[in-house]
Order: structure tokens, then C-alpha cells, then sequence
């Protein structure tokens, strides 16, 4: 009789390019595999899950079983996204010719012959051009209008989905507050400013500059969830007649000039070759002397991870992350000067270890609130986030960037006092 876990480990063996990786398996017959002081187990609960890693024999394969609850994980969870870079990262791993007839095999002898599942009603599925206003709209509402609620659950009270800034003992409600005011102070925010926040969010940043920094500001966004969110919590807060939520594309931002410009977690859905039009357009949005802060996810350089593995299919459709070369090259073609480059990738893990507390802490609450397969969906995104940002794969950069005055004058002042 065939020992399906031993034989689910021989596979995956195969698949790592590593004779004993360091996780455990259960099957469905219930057999188990693996050492016993791993620190994950997978639970495979059908034959399915098998069909899809044969189909795709990469990371997107285990994430589509996974998403649907025909694997469950056990333990440690960022362990297990610890061997992501195994499987290729991103997706599409080449595979020996030696590791596909195992895989082959090893399939035919536990789950039979079947054709490829359907993917789980959680993957995307955006038409129209990449990068088109429409599309662009339809990537967005995929990833934020989960529900407001199950945010709260993930982000806390401060509702800031972007990198915080640690300091020693603070809360994650301090290190977000920390971070609007850090980005408050590039800024050079002051009394009557105003100030436009690119994907504005739930608005949290321009609440924390309105208060603290007296500015008026626009904030867009192209979630209808968040915009809505945005706008009771800014008459809440006492400064409605501060700050204006607009559901509208940056795209179609025509009453500026600003005093200046924040762009917080949105560069990132721009994609490759729209920079040039990202960067102009906030170059014209901004009067002469005005500053952009720019703050995105970066990778290293080298080939793109391809749209078509986890992450784009699951969480951030048509995203495109660029090394920070790239981003700095095109603000500064679009006429800006850099002044300031800040990376800030130790404090991005950190952050996501605290949403993934949040979210473990809350599981109940969070699956009721979206569904299994979207809270097991974000659960891998941020614990797999937090390892790359960990293992610097993946990096998080504030550039500041001053539009220049007549005569080239920046109005910076001669040191650097952030």
C-alpha cells in the first residue's frame, strides 16, 4: 500500500530541489511524513490539491490548493513561505527534467489522472488594457474593497496600509503615526498648505496633517469602500472642512496647482511604462518649489517576476514593482529634483509580522467577514511579504523630490535635519 504522505514529501523534495525539507506532511488517508520537529505541517485533505501543483508546479499550484482548503497549514507560517524562493519565487520555475517525471508519477499513483481545477473564486479577473483607467479601477476594487471592517481586523485602529516607522517600544498605532509625521516633515507641511495624497487610502495621512500641520488637502482613491470609510473618519476627526475624498483617478486631478504632493503605497500599480505619465503628471500638479514624496515598494534589479504568479493573480492584479533606480530615474526625467533617499525595508517586515498577528489573533471574525479562501489569501501574501522585505528581495523607498523655482532654487534647507 502506497504511504501517500512519504510519498507527497518525495514530491515536494523534488519540487524544493532539497532531499529533506524542513516541514511535515498529513494526507488525506492519514498517513503522515517528515521530521517531527518541523516547524509546518501541510495537511493535504484531497487528491485535488495534488491535480494543481501537477498543473502548475510552482508557487501559484500549492497557493491555489491552499486558498481552497485542500491544504491546510500547521505552525509556522512564515517558515513555510521561507522556501518560496525554491519553487522560483514568483511563479514559473523550470523544472528539471528528473523533478517532473517524480511529479508526474507521484501524481498518477495518489490522485489519477484529472484535468486542471478550476482556480478558487478569490483569483482575479480584470479585462480591458493594462493599465487602462477602467482596468486600473477594477485591479483596485479586487485588492481594497474587501470589506472596511476586515481591514480594521488586519491594520488596527490606525486603518494605514503601508509601511510604518518603528522606534523602540512603540505599538503599531505609534509607528504608523510616526511615519505620517516623518512624511509631514519632508513634506515641510505648514498652515493653510495644500497638500494632495495620491491613493489616499482611508485616509489616515492627511487626517494626521490636517491636525497636526493645519494643511488642506485632497486625497484620492479608486475604492468606493475606502472613500467612504475616508470621509466619515475625516468629519469624526473635526476636519471636514480640511479635507476632500475624491473617488477619482490621479489621472483626472485638474485643479492644482499643490504646495505638495504625497504619494504613499500607490507607484506600485502604475506599472513600467505609465511612469513617465505618473511622474509628469504629479510634475504638473505641483507648483515650482513645491516637493513630492514618493514612497513605493521596490525589487532588485533584474527580470520582473511575472504578473501571472501569486500576487497578481491573488492580491495586487497588474501590480509592477521597479527597482529603485527605475523610480528615481523617472521622477528626475520628469523634471523633479531628488533631494532625499530613506529605505526603509526592515521596518516593512516588522509591520507585516503585526498584521499577521492581527489577523491570526482575529481568524474567526476575518473569515466571516470576507471568506476562508480570502483570509488564507492574505495570510500567505503578508507572511511571504514579510520574508522578502526579511531576505531583501523586496525593499521600501521615500523619495523626496523638490520641483524646482525659477533660477533652479530648491528652497531645501542646507542640512539634513530628518
Amino acid at each position: 500500500m502506497t504511504d501517500v504522505a512519504t510519498e507527497i514529501v518525495g514530491t515536494l523534495a523534488s519540487l524544493l530541489h532539497d532531499p529533506e525539507p524542513p516541514l511535515a506532511v498529513r494526507a488525506w488517508d492519514g498517513s503522515s511524513a517528515g521530521p517531527p520537529t518541523a516547524p509546518t505541517t501541510l495537511v493535504f485533505r484531497s487528491r485535488q490539491a495534488l491535480h494543481r501543483i501537477l498543473w502548475r508546479p510552482n508557487e501559484l499550484g500549492l497557493a491555489r490548493a491552499y486558498v481552497s482548503g485542500e491544504i491546510d497549514l500547521e505552525g509556522d507560517v512564515f517558515a513555510l513561505v521561507k522556501l518560496r524562493d525554491r519553487m522560483g519565487g514568483g511563479g514559473e520555475a523550470p523544472l528539471t527534467t528528473r523533478s517532473k517525471l517524480h511529479l508526474g508519477r507521484s501524481v498518477l499513483k495518489l490522485a489519477g489522472l484529472h484535468r486542471n481545477p478550476a482556480p478558487p473564486k478569490e483569483e482575479a479577473r480584470v479585462s480591458g488594457r493594462l493599465h487602462s483607467k477602467s482596468r486600473d479601477a477594477e485591479a483596485i476594487s479586487h485588492h481594497y474593497d474587501v470589506g472596511n471592517d476586515f481591514y480594521r481586523l488586519v491594520l488596527g485602529e490606525s486603518m494605514t496600509y503601508s509601511c510604518a516607522y518603528w522606534t523602540d517600544g512603540g505599538t503599531l498605532a505609534d509607528a504608523q503615526a510616526a511615519k505620517h509625521d516623518l512624511v509631514c516633515r519632508k513634506l515641510a507641511l505648514a498652515p493653510g498648505m495644500r497638500v494632495l495624497d495620491v491613493g489616499c487610502g482611508w485616509g489616515a495621512f492627511l487626517i494626521h496633517a490636517a491636525k497636526r500641520y493645519g494643511v488642506h488637502g485632497v486625497g484620492v482613491t479608486l475604492s468606493h469602500e475606502q472613500a467612504t470609510y475616508a470621509r466619515k473618519r475625516v468629519a469624526d476627526e473635526g476636519v471636514a472642512d480640511l479635507i476632500e475624498i475624491r473617488v477619482q483617478d490621479y489621472r483626472d486631478v485638474t485643479d492644482g496647482p499643490f504646495d505638495a504632493i504625497s504619494s504613499v503605497g500607490m507607484a506600485e500599480h502604475v506599472g513600467l511604462a505609465h511612469l513617465p505619465a505618473y511622474t509628469g503628471k504629479l510634475y504638473a500638479l505641483l507648483r515650482p518649489g513645491g516637493r513630492l514624496l514618493n514612497h513605493a515598494i521596490s525589487r532588485r534589479p533584474g527580470k520582473a517576476e511575472a504578473l501571472e504568479g501569486f500576487m497578481g493573480r491573488y492580491v495586487f492584479p497588474d501590480g509592477e514593482l521597479q527597482p529603485i533606480g527605475t523610480m528615481t530615474s523617472a521622477i528626475e526625467e520628469a523634471g523633479f529634483e531628488v533631494r532625499d533617499v530613506q529605505a526603509l525595508r526592515e521596518h516593512y517586515g516588522l509591520t507585516l509580522r503585526a498584521w499577521v498577528d492581527n489577523l491570526q489573533a482575529n481568524w474567526a471574525e476575518a473569515v466571516a467577514l470576507t471568506s476562508e479562501g480570502r483570509a488564507r489569501v492574505w495570510l500567505l501574501y503578508m507572511a511571504g511579504s514579510a520574508v522578502g522585505f526579511e531576505t531583501n528581495r523586496l525593499g521600501v523607498t521615500q523619495v523626496l523630490a523638490v520641483k524646482p523655482a525659477d533660477g533652479g532654487a530648491s528652497a531645501m534647507p542646507l542640512q539634513r535635519a530628518l
